[in-house]
């Protein structure tokens, strides 16, 4: 059985180049990093390092713990987090880590329920686009996560998730107060082809790309930009127009901005997810019956 701590010199080691390095950026003497490393060596049976001259080289067995070494120590620190996680969940607290638009609507409305049926349980709200929620999730740095999708666009959910779906948005194209087409009710995405977009996320674009793309055209994008409320302040100044979901249409603050449903529709999946292991644990499963509601309150809205 090898040490995880030898595991994790020995992975210092190879990523500064030299025992020296290593002690000065884990805080040890250099003799007791040599001393780690001998010890990691008598346990895996054979030699790591190999004297080349003045200089150390990894072995073949040392190339081979190399390559593996990153992945054993962040599944030990994935494994550390959840366990942390988990003694959380137990007292009440309960991470939520949501995209911009789900902590403006359903996250707002999922707290009221809670704290009006169970005070008891206490939210802290983190924020974060998909994937990079699914992974904080994966890491142990919340315990649920609010993510969305789009048809023809889904990845493969890993095993050690469960997903929970909330609800569908609709995608809603926002133009200036006065364009031509702000009379219609619904919009073709074609009939747009001309003009200048701002697009969204990373997973937003790649869908905006997707949809003109089975309308064929390719779109002129001009800025990008995450952020709802510069999003609105771009449209109705006439830089470009955006196609965005009916949820940021709950918070529309802009006067000189108005949204238009999409022909044809194009819905985005909105869902939860929780480790599979801790969906049983009352605290996660509060939140997530409060955000199922939330999301049922929603749909036809």
């Amino acid at each position: 059985m090898l040490d995880s701590r030898h595991i994790r010199t020995f992975h210092e080691v190879v990523n500064t180049g030299s025992y020296t390095a290593a002690a000065r950026s884990l805080g040890y003497t250099q003799p007791a990093v040599t001393q780690q490393i001998r010890a990691l060596e008598r346990e895996a049976g054979v030699p790591l390092f190999a004297r080349d001259g003045r200089r150390m080289r990894l072995t073949e067995a040392g190339e081979t713990l190399a390559r593996h070494a990153g992945v054993i120590l962040g599944n030990l620190g994935a494994a550390q987090q959840q366990l942390q996680a988990l003694a959380r969940l137990r007292a009440g607290r309960v991470r939520l880590c949501a995209f911009p638009s789900a902590n403006a609507t359903l996250v707002p409305e999922t707290m009221a329920r809670l704290l009006n049926d169970h005070p008891e349980v206490r939210v802290e709200l983190l924020e974060a686009e998909p994937p990079d929620s699914l992974n904080k999730l994966l890491a142990g740095e919340c315990d649920i996560a609010l993510a969305f999708s789009y048809p023809g666009l889904r990845a493969e959910l890993p095993v050690d998730l469960v997903e929970i779906r909330l609800m569908e948005d609709l995608l809603t194209v926002l133009l200036p107060v006065g364009h031509p087409l702000s009379r219609r009710h619904a919009v073709r995405l074609a009939e747009l082809a001309q003009a200048r977009w701002i697009a969204g996320c990373a997973r937003c674009r790649a869908n905006f790309l997707h949809i003109c793309a089975n309308e064929g055209f390719d779109p002129d994008i001009v800025v990008t930009t995450d952020d709802n409320l510069a999003l609105q302040s771009l449209v109705a100044a006439g830089v470009g127009l955006a196609v965005a979901p009916s949820l940021v249409l709950s918070f529309l603050c802009h006067r000189k901005v108005t949204g238009r449903a999409l022909e044809p529709h194009v819905r985005r999946q909105v869902s939860a997810y929780v480790l599979r292991e801790h969906l049983p644990l009352p605290a996660t499963a509060l939140v997530v019956e409060a955000l199922k509601a939330a999301g049922a309150a929603r749909v036809g809205c």
